[in-house]
């Protein structure tokens, strides 16, 4: 069986990702959970070496591992990560849908399509690997093609969704294919007259400040990070930096910081895939004072006082989720953070 053959055999699972180690079988995450696929053990070696062109076989030699974007004509994109483990290779495929899904049919809240207005500023949409932080970024950049003249650039590794020309003008750019680093893409950037810039994710302080910049200098840019929620994920940036330098990135980032989304997911209670709960921040005046300050632990009673404008803190999130019977109560409570409200769920109440 080929790599082909068991990626049709994901997609006819309705599964998410497939995953091959070496000595072990093929497992398929079908909403959330992993399944064996067969009892056939493959040479993962050999499984993937189609998949890799030259430049991404040297950066695998190099360095034990590589990610790369493959396609299954007629059945859907991958992000694929090929890596060594044990002294063995293994390695995971993503599925990636071939339609842009948009923010409905994703389950994200109505109020995020807000950022699709926003001329200038940074968007973060956060969350843990997995979370589907890259598909709401597509959702959002379709909503923009769909009714904005704008030239929107994305910095990607690797490029996941296909955007093609519609209202607006994509340059869709891959690291290690069309630019050495996310770095080296932002600095380019500024001289490619974007409205918009995608950064795939900001990896390292050098891509952040640059992020931060281009963002001051009036661009509209959109990125991710692995945070869940509001206020860390504004600790993690200002963090990043050495202390010396931390009161001024908080003064880039307030001046510049727009909003963010976190979102993890959750299994459905009728097993039908799995659907996020988020949290949700638009800038205020009184959010550029908090990370001026450095006082993120306020972010909490912000969230709550802005509910009016469609802010909510994750808990609120699972909550709601839990009490419409979408997720199961065990889910809430093993994800949320104020275990104590969520105790009659576990309790049979």
């Amino acid at each position: 069986m080929g790599i082909d053959d068991l990626l049709r055999d994901l997609a006819a699972r309705g599964g998410s990702d497939l995953h091959l180690l070496q000595g072990l079988p093929p497992k398929a995450r079908v909403h959330g959970l992993l399944e064996a696929m067969s009892d056939e053990i493959p040479d993962v070696a050999c499984l993937v070496a189609p998949v890799l062109e030259e430049r991404h076989r040297a950066r695998f030699d190099a360095d034990g591992e590589t990610d790369l974007a493959y396609e299954v004509a007629g059945v859907a994109r991958f992000r694929v990560n090929v890596f060594l483990h044990q002294g063995g290779t293994g390695a995971v495929f993503r599925m990636v849908p071939r339609a842009i899904p948009s923010l409905a049919e994703l389950n994200i809240p109505g109020e995020t399509a807000r950022f699709a207005d926003i001329r200038s500023g940074l968007v973060l949409v956060t969350g843990p690997t997995g979370s589907g932080k890259t598909s709401t970024i597509a959702a959002l950049l379709d909503l923009i093609n769909g009714r904005d003249r704008r030239h929107v650039v994305t910095i990607e590794d690797p490029i996941e969704f296909l955007h093609e020309d519609r209202s607006s003008t994509f340059t869709q750019r891959e690291v290690g294919r069309d630019t050495g680093s996310f770095a080296e893409a932002l600095r380019s950037a500024a001289r490619q007259d974007p409205d918009l810039v995608l950064v795939g994710e900001m990896r390292d302080q050098e891509t952040i400040r640059l992020a931060l910049t281009l963002a001051e200098m009036g661009m509209l840019v959109f990125s991710t990070l692995h945070t869940n929620s509001a206020g860390r994920t504004i600790d993690r940036i200002v963090e990043v930096f050495p202390d010396e330098q931390q009161s001024q990135v908080r003064a880039m980032l307030a001046s510049c910081l727009q909003g963010v989304l976190s979102q993890i997911l959750c299994r459905r209670i009728d097993e039908r895939g799995r659907i996020p709960a988020t949290e949700l921040l638009f800038t205020s005046t009184a959010l550029r004072s908090v990370i001026r300050e450095g006082a993120a632990h306020k972010i909490e009673s912000m969230l709550q006082g802005g509910r009016a404008e469609g802010m909510h803190r994750m808990d609120d999130s699972l909550y709601r989720l839990a009490q419409q019977g979408l997720i199961a109560g065990e889910e809430a409570f093993r994800k949320a953070g104020d275990k104590a409200r969520f105790q009659r769920f576990v309790a049979g109440e």
